[in-house]
C-alpha cells in the first residue's frame, strides 16, 4: 500500500449532513441512561452491590465499589448534558472493559447463565460502540460542549 493511500485512509474525513439535532440529543440520552442508572443503584445497593462485587472475586471493594459508582454516575451525567463528552465517553470505555470481561465472562459459565451473560457481554459491547460514535463526532448540536465551543472568546 503506498504511503499516500495509507495517509488518506487516516486522515479522511466524514462530511457533515444534516440531520435533526434531537437525533444526537436522543442517542446521548438512551446511552446515559443504563450509566446514571447503575451508578445511582449503586449508590442505593451499597451492600447488595458490595457483596456481588465480592462474590465475584473483586479485591478492595471498599475502594472500588465508590469509584465505580461515582464514574458511572458522573459519565452517564457529563454524556446526558454533552459536557466533555468525549473524555467522558472514553472513560466509560475504560470502565466498561473490565467490567465486562469480569462480571460478563459467559464463556467460563454454560446454560442458561452462559446465555445470559453473553447477552450482557454483548450489550456492553453495543454500548461501547455507541461510546466511541461520541467520541468520533462530538455530542451534538443541543448540548453544552457545543455551546461552550459557540460562545465568543472572552476578553482579557
Amino acid at each position: 500500500m503506498s504511503s499516500s493511500i495509507t495517509a488518506q485512509l487516516f486522515t479522511a474525513h466524514i462530511p457533515k449532513v444534516h440531520v435533526t439535532p434531537f437525533f444526537p440529543l436522543a442517542g446521548r440520552l438512551f446511552l446515559s441512561a443504563i450509566f446514571i442508572l447503575s451508578g445511582a443503584m449503586k449508590f442505593i445497593g451499597w451492600e447488595e452491590t458490595a457483596a456481588h462485587m465480592q462474590q465475584h472475586g473483586l479485591p478492595m471493594v471498599s475502594v472500588l465499589l465508590p469509584i465505580a459508582a461515582t464514574a458511572e454516575l458522573a459519565g452517564g451525567l457529563a454524556l446526558l448534558l454533552g459536557c466533555l463528552s468525549r473524555p467522558a465517553a472514553l472513560g466509560l470505555i475504560l470502565f466498561l472493559i473490565p467490567t465486562t470481561l469480569v462480571f460478563h465472562n459467559f464463556w467460563a459459565q454454560s446454560g442458561m447463565e452462559a446465555q445470559n451473560n453473553m447477552a450482557h457481554f454483548l450489550k456492553n459491547i453495543a454500548i461501547m460502540g455507541g461510546l466511541l460514535f461520541v467520541m468520533a463526532f462530538g455530542p451534538g448540536p443541543l448540548s453544552f460542549d457545543e455551546w461552550r465551543s459557540k460562545e465568543p472568546a472572552r476578553k482579557k
